[in-house]
């Protein structure tokens, strides 16, 4: 198993409350772009969270 960071507790939080819903892509980068407009000192990790989801399927050069 990897590392545990801080941010796990955050996630299983996430996993345990709302994981038996389904959501659309369209719905996650509303409630991105929500979060950013209300923490804009986490812009950079938003961004790079998106970026990263968005290419995580392809291949590997």
């Amino acid at each position: 198993m990897g590392a545990v960071y801080f941010t796990d507790r955050g996630i299983e939080e996430l996993e345990r409350r709302r994981g038996d819903e389904e959501v659309t892509l369209d719905w996650l980068a509303e409630q991105l772009r929500t979060f950013v407009d209300l923490n804009p000192e986490f812009e950079g990790a938003i961004e790079r969270l998106a970026t990263w989801l968005a290419r995580v399927d392809d291949d590997e050069d």
